[in-house]
């Protein structure tokens, strides 16, 4: 089979023949359809993160495909069926998992980190986490689902537990932080989005953002503006979907007395925060990673039902051979979620 090769941080994947992966007991083999591109990637690639398995690795998490054939002991999933690959694969059995929490599973496998991943023709996945997609739901737009909205689905309601009337700044507006403005919005949050981007903020008001903040174009400072917003008061939740220490921290100045600042973005640096201000204040602070398995089929069915939008926030798509050119588009910060197509 085709597939994308990440060698070494600091290099351009390399497009090339790859042994075909084969299933083994309660596994499939799904021949990719479509797979998203993600910065996680260019946290390998450009940043030189490790990952767990070391490379040469297939790097892509987020991807959708055709059931191309069962393993033995697999049951309830016949070939051809349209599959859905969660990001990260759970154990089931670890303290995390036992109370509900899959998805910071204390032995968790990710695709493109753990195991080879689905910049490729083939990918194998353990049947017991895939999802059927149902017809109504396409192929190729519908890999999104596996991180870029299910990461926000978990980050707005498991973890910011947005109620209706709740104040919600959401910073950043690429793929991730678009979808954080759906799900608040659908949650019955007034939404502010932040961004440097006219075009992004758009999109969020198109998406249903009750108002928007450039930063660039605040030179009191998007606190202030956001205060201005909300009657003085500051915001109930601020949800940072960029993973830069310098706006995690201006996010946390948004936010009211007792607010909830939720992280989504990563980055491996440092944040400095007042502390007197968390404890006189009684602030929040939490993380947000990935989504819980039992939470997948919730968004499928937003998807399906038309209740959020997905093949509207996939605004380029790459052939394999092209991924690199891809990857490019997404450094630059171009379109919303760009994609590669396996021909």
């Amino acid at each position: 089979m085709r597939a994308a090769v990440f060698y070494e941080a600091h290099a351009p994947l390399v497009v090339e023949e790859w042994p075909d992966p084969v299933p083994g007991e309660g596994e499939i083999l799904v021949r990719v359809a479509a797979c998203g591109l993600c910065h996680t990637d260019l946290h390998y690639i450009d940043h030189g993160v490790p990952t767990a398995k070391r490379p040469p690795l297939i790097l892509g998490h987020e991807a959708t495909g055709v059931v191309a054939q069962v393993g033995p002991g697999v049951s309830g999933i016949q070939e051809g069926a349209h599959a859905l690959l969660p990001a990260v694969l759970p154990c089931g059995t670890c303290s995390a998992c036992r109370t509900g929490r899959e998805n910071i599973c204390l032995n968790m496998r990710m695709f493109g980190n753990d195991v080879d991943g689905a910049y490729a023709e083939y990918v194998k996945a353990p049947a017991k986490d895939v999802f059927i997609l149902p017809d109504e739901i396409p192929l190729v737009e519908g890999c999104i689902i596996a991180d870029a909205t299910t990461t926000p689905y978990h980050a707005v309601k498991n973890r910011a537990e947005v109620r209706p009337g709740d104040s919600v700044v959401v910073y950043g507006c690429g793929g991730v932080g678009l979808n954080v403005v759906q799900f608040a919005r659908l949650a019955g949050g007034i939404v502010i989005a932040v961004d440097i981007a006219e075009e992004k903020l758009e999109r969020a008001r198109q998406l249903g953002a009750a108002a928007t903040i450039n930063p660039q174009q605040e030179q009191a400072g998007v606190a202030k503006a956001v205060r201005k917003l909300t009657g003085g008061a500051g915001a109930d939740i601020a949800i940072e979907a960029i993973g830069n220490p310098a706006t995690m921290k201006d996010a946390f100045s948004t936010l009211r007395p007792g607010g909830r600042l939720v992280v989504v973005g990563y980055s491996d640096q440092e944040v400095t925060l007042n502390a007197g201000r968390i404890m006189y204040r009684e602030m929040e602070i939490r993380g947000s990673l990935g989504c819980r398995p039992v939470d997948y089929p919730r968004v499928i069915e937003l998807a399906r039902s038309g209740r959020i939008e997905v093949s509207s926030l996939v605004t380029a798509r790459f052939p394999l051979a092209e991924i690199n050119a891809g990857l490019d588009t997404l450094r630059a910060g171009r379109g919303v979620r760009s994609i590669v197509v396996m021909e």
